[in-house]
């Protein structure tokens, strides 16, 4: 990390937060992960809500923070996919354990309604 980059914080949660929070990034990183390998416009199909300039903003600070990786194919129209790396990974069962409680927390107060494919293992 750059120096001018350089964060103070005062928790665990909040660093945490800071690198993959957001409305947008749990959902690339979860997306990312259940599909191994993933090119933008399959990623923008999956989360339709997103629009394109604030997908390709997410995907490179994901880049930048060191959770995705970005492969570049040399071809024409220009190619990208993206894969979880190591740190990345590690968030998968985080993500989905907060899945769970959603589900939960829907089951309970019927807070709003839930479209999806269930398409990765639980």
């Amino acid at each position: 990390m750059k120096e001018a980059e350089y964060k103070v914080f005062y928790c665990n949660v909040e660093l945490a937060l800071d690198v993959m929070g957001g409305k947008w990034k749990p959902l690339i990183i979860y997306h990312v992960g259940g599909a191994g390998v993933i090119r933008f416009g399959e990623l923008k199909r999956k989360i339709p809500n997103i629009n394109e300039r604030v997908l390709s903003r997410q995907l490179k600070e994901l880049v930048e923070a060191d959770l995705l990786a970005k492969k570049i194919y040399d071809e024409v129209p220009p190619r990208a996919e993206y894969s979880l790396k190591e740190a990345g990974e590690a968030l998968i069962p985080i993500l989905k354990q907060l899945g769970s409680w959603g589900k939960d927390y829907q089951d309970e107060h019927q807070y709003g309604e839930i479209y999806f494919e269930e398409e990765y293992d639980a």
